[in-house]
Formats: structure tokens, sequence, C-alpha cells
């Protein structure tokens, strides 16, 4: 009985089949798959932990119906040399168009960019650094140490379309659109700040 249990659980947590109930869509970008252990489960990992039911899909592999099933959606960043989704932002013309939430978390956030038609720039940093946070952003504050991992960012601060809430050297950390529920950090926060993501899910704790 106990492992009919689980495995009904599993059912929930990693069936994208189901239609009668929207669900948070978490969208993987790595090019390698063994890259997903990295940058997607850390995040699945997270809404099992608090019982949101989810499915995932690779952006190159995402229809119509799988938006239509949404009701927020969590893109995920990738490795430092993978930049192929650069090459594919056609596929996230969508983003113009969702009306529901959107995270976007490291390469996540340049496409959010990208699509708002910002122009990608190099900038390398990788480990832990503090970030100051001049308003509160999605439960972040004042003073947070978060994980970095990129080689690239989007000046978010030419776009009239966003919001700047964390900015660093000249490099833009977190943004959201004024009047979208689009967010976009340029940090792990999978690595560090996980409460940024259950704010992001509407968890309170």
């Amino acid at each position: 009985m106990k492992q009919n249990t689980l495995i009904q659980k599993k059912i929930k947590f990693f069936s994208g089949s189901e239609t009668s109930n929207r669900k948070f869509l978490i969208i993987n970008i790595c090019r390698e798959k063994l890259h997903y252990y990295e940058f997607v489960k850390p995040i699945e990992d997270i809404l099992i932990d608090n019982n949101i039911s989810y499915f995932v899909k690779h952006y190159k592999n995402l229809k119509k119906m799988d938006l239509g099933k949404a009701n927020r959606i969590i893109i995920c960043g990738t490795s430092l040399a993978d930049n192929e989704f650069v090459e594919d932002t056609n596929k996230f013309k969508w983003i113009l168009n969702f009306d529901n939430s959107i995270l976007g978390i490291c390469g996540g956030m340049e496409i959010i960019g990208l699509i708002f038609e910002g122009k990608l720039k190099k900038k390398t940093e990788i480990g832990y650094y503090p970030e100051n946070f001049k308003q509160e952003f999605l439960g972040l504050v004042e003073k947070q140490e978060v994980y970095h991992l990129h080689n690239y960012y989007i000046d978010f601060s030419k776009l009239k379309d966003f919001d700047v809430f964390c900015k660093s050297n000249g490099v833009v950390q977190a943004v959201k659109h004024k009047n979208k529920e689009i967010y976009g950090v340029l940090f792990h926060p999978e690595v560090r700040q996980k409460k940024l993501i259950k704010e992001f899910c509407g968890l309170k704790k």
C-alpha cells in the first residue's frame, strides 16, 4: 500500500499529460542532458517539497498546449558554455503574449531580455556575491548573498518596460516587467536564496 502511494505521488508531480488542472511549467534550456541535474532538478525538488504540481518541457519540444496548461512558468538556467538558446529566441516569442507569471533564471533572464529587444553583454561572474536589493523583490530585500554562474547579462536599465530591483558593478541582477508578472534574476536562487522561488510559487514560508 505504501509503495502504491509513492507511485501515485510521483505521477502527480512528473506527469505532463493531465489537462484538468493548470500547473507549474519548468522549461529546460540545457543543451547537454546531464546538465538537467544541476539546473532543473533542484527547482523540481523545491516544488516537490512544497507539494506543488508541475511538469517539465525542453524549450525545443514546447507546444502551445503546454503553455495553455501552465499557471506559472520558470525558465531555468544552464551552464557557462551553453549559449545555444541565444540562437533560438524565436522559440520564446510566446513570452510577449503569456498572461500568467514567468520567472527567468540566469539564461532564462537573458532570454526575457532578448525577447524585449535587449542586447547581450559580456561579464563573467562565478561564485557567491553580496547583492543589495533597493526594494523588496520576491522576498529579498537589502543585502543578500547570491550565487552567480554566468558569462553574459542584459542591461535591462535600457529597457523601458522593466523596473530594476538590483544592480551591481553595472550588471542588472533582478528585474520585473512594469505591467506583467514577468521576473528575471541573473543569479541562481536554486543554489542560494531558495525562498525567492517559494515566493514566486505563492508560498509565504
